[in-house]
């Protein structure tokens, strides 16, 4: 299980935009937080994904309390989760073919047939692999995001408003093949969007963000 605890965050010197948000994944289900832009629900998903360190509260993984963000967290809790981002095109180096973007979280030990096999299951063919972000659509290309989170294995899935560039099918196909990650490989996901009907559609639960978050900043106490 991932958890958060009453978790308050933060940038800067500015005021927390998480206050005391308390949330648990758990491995076979899918859980949505639905909210407005500017709410915090990116920020929510940097810090579960360890981007972001907490001011206050706790991020859980399997019971352990994770003391160590970005690239001093242990490279088995960041392998363990999945990172899904809303613009596609920002989150992939134009330069490279979609191949190469598969491939990227692969080891270098996998064979090349590892890079087909995630292209398959994401309904990437052969003839896209070649193409560079610029010669594909935003859907194709956040399929090719999706193949290379999957890359590490994880176990936990944040999506952060990851169809908001998609039209309605690419949307669909990639809420669909989110959902048969968790059903068929005990995956936990986070699915967080502005749309409550996009999350009522394909989540087991979920959860308004006035809902996870303290009305009024509680006080808190340097971690």
């Amino acid at each position: 299980m991932l958890s958060a605890i009453d978790l308050h965050a933060g940038y800067g010197r500015g005021p927390d935009v998480l206050t005391g948000v308390s949330l648990d994944l758990e491995p076979g289900r899918i859980i949505g937080v639905q909210g407005p832009s500017g709410c915090g629900k990116s920020t929510l998903i940097r810090v579960l994904a360890l981007l972001h360190p907490p001011r206050a509260g706790q991020v859980r993984m399997d019971g352990q309390h994770v003391q160590r963000f970005r690239y001093a967290a242990p490279a088995g809790q960041r392998r363990r989760i999945g990172v899904i981002f809303q613009h596609p095109r920002a989150a992939t180096d134009p330069r490279h073919a979609l191949r190469r973007i598969v491939s990227a979280h692969l080891p270098s030990s996998a064979p090349p047939e590892e890079t087909d096999r995630l292209a398959e299951l994401v309904g990437l063919t052969p003839d896209l692999l070649r193409r560079r972000p610029h010669e594909v659509s935003d859907g194709q290309l956040q399929r090719a995001c999706l193949a290379r989170t999957l890359g590490t294995d994880p176990t936990y899935l944040l999506c952060d408003e990851m169809t908001a560039m998609l039209d309605a099918s690419s949307a669909a196909a990639l809420l669909h093949l989110i959902r048969t990650q968790v059903r068929e490989r005990a995956r936990a996901a986070l699915i967080v969007s502005h749309d409550p009907e996009l999350l009522d559609a394909v989540c087991d639960q979920t959860h308004p963000w006035h809902d996870l978050t303290d009305l009024e900043p509680a006080p808190r106490h340097p971690s």
